[in-house]
């Protein structure tokens, strides 16, 4: 995510912070360089002027080039500026008083709209709500029995249209059963279509005016760019958009629809999609986001997804294990299925800061699913005890996981290093913790 624009902005903003004292010169060649940057990032160019300008203004007064370090202030400001950008502070779905709450979800076919329904149906249920999945789209033939499949996994109500029936007789009936049933978000996924045109957007707004959805959610394709952000106009001009959903964000390098779409149509991006697992929804925050588009990481994220991938109560029992020395290759397996249920270590790795300046530093996937096989390939007693792991039963692991026997070898050798720190860190204590680590005195 961002990755094309990241690496240009931290080489732009690495000049300027190597030039010591900076000149009104020195800043306006900095921001050319950005407003190339941005534009091939696809950000609308309408966009970049205002932005630029507006950096600019601030980055050429006395207290930017009279600074000790305005390299860094520099950074500062543009960081406050693409937080302003991205519209400054999350704004969160808008439930109603008087449950339920009606969110339609409209874009183009191809969006991925009917997959962000259910994911949003998954990310209602686990803030305690009881969501109720509607399939709206007469249009798609497959529309229906995808929605009703998704629904079945995530063990979510679907209901589905009968033959003939009109959109908006079909939410209708939602909102109905939604009351009799106790569902207070009703989650409709209308019909989309390869372009727009006066068909599509008179039913959205006949079902608009009828039902006075609390919601209009547009989902839209973060990878087409600046077609992304014509789509949003469109969609709010012609039914009013309350919000935007970007999905693929995890395939879009560039960025120029998450950086433009707030500015050109004033409405709040609520939610990205980063992945195609149902899971795969995040809430979205200006700020973290900004952070991360300048390569400083974004640790609250990664705090927020480490609390929900791990139980409290494997988390105490791993640091009881810890502490009584009986940490084993069962509880290391278990922090591996743990990490994988945060995400891609891909996008883990970026929320960790300076983490994209580690050079040569490439996260693979691949290395944890050869761990996992190596462990899984084990006997009970070789995962309690690695101590009986001899040569013919490395051989034997190795052929079980098809890996080879240095893998194994490599793997009990992290493991002994993994386990000898945390003995380490369990038995230092605060003031031990000093010791080991100097750095940590005073804190």
């Amino acid at each position: 995510m961002f990755e094309a624009l990241t690496g240009r902005l931290e080489g732009i903003f690495q000049k300027l912070r190597g030039r010591g004292l900076l000149t009104e010169e020195n800043i306006r060649e900095g921001l050319r360089e950005v407003r190339l940057a941005l534009l091939e990032a696809d950000v609308h160019f309408t966009v970049v002027k205002q932005f630029v300008e507006r950096v600019r203004e601030r980055a050429v007064g006395q207290e930017v080039l009279k600074s000790l370090t305005p390299g860094q202030q520099v950074v500062k400001i543009v960081h406050e500026e693409l937080i302003g950008l991205l519209g400054v502070n999350h704004v969160p779905l808008a439930f109603a008083q008087q449950p339920p709450t009606l969110i339609f979800l409209v874009g183009l076919q191809g969006s991925g709209k009917t997959t962000t329904a259910g994911k949003l149906a998954l990310w209602c249920r686990e803030k305690g709500r009881s969501p109720l999945l509607v399939a709206a789209d007469v249009q798609r033939p497959a529309a229906a029995a995808q929605l009703a499949t998704l629904g079945e996994q995530l063990k979510v109500p679907v209901l589905t249209p009968k033959p003939g029936a009109k959109p908006v007789e079909i939410a209708r009936e939602g909102l109905s059963r939604a009351r009799k049933q106790a569902h207070d978000v009703v989650l409709v996924d209308t019909a989309g279509r390869l372009h727009i045109d006066p068909d599509l957007m008179a039913e959205l707004k006949e079902m608009a005016a009828a039902l006075r959805p609390h919601e209009v959610l547009l989902v839209a394709d973060a990878m087409t760019g600046q077609d992304a952000v014509n789509s949003a106009t469109a969609f709010h001009g012609g039914v009013g958009l309350t919000g935007i959903i970007l999905t693929k964000m995890d395939g879009d390098a560039r960025g120029g629809a998450a950086l433009s779409i707030r500015a050109v149509t004033g409405q709040a991006i609520k939610f990205i999609g980063v992945g195609e697992k149902l899971d795969r929804l995040e809430a979205f925050h200006p700020e973290r986001i900004a952070s991360r588009i300048l390569g400083m990481g974004d640790v609250l994220s990664l705090v927020e997804k480490a609390q929900q991938a791990v139980e409290l109560e494997n988390a105490e029992r791993l640091a009881r294990r810890i502490r009584e020395d009986k940490f084993t290759l069962d509880d290391f397996r278990l922090q591996l299925q743990q990490v994988k249920r945060m995400g891609s270590l891909e996008q883990i790795m970026e929320m960790i800061p300076g983490f994209k300046k580690l050079k040569g530093v490439q996260p693979d996937e691949r290395e944890l699913v050869k761990v996992q096989a190596i462990i899984d390939s084990m006997t009970a007693e070789e995962r309690r005890d690695i101590a009986v792991i001899n040569s013919s039963r490395k051989r034997r692991i190795a052929m079980g996981s098809g890996t080879q026997a240095h893998d194994v070898n490599r793997l009990l050798k992290q493991f002994t290093e993994t386990k000898r720190l945390m003995r380490q860190i369990s038995r230092a204590g605060p003031q031990g913790l000093g010791k080991m680590f100097p750095g940590l005195r005073g804190s």
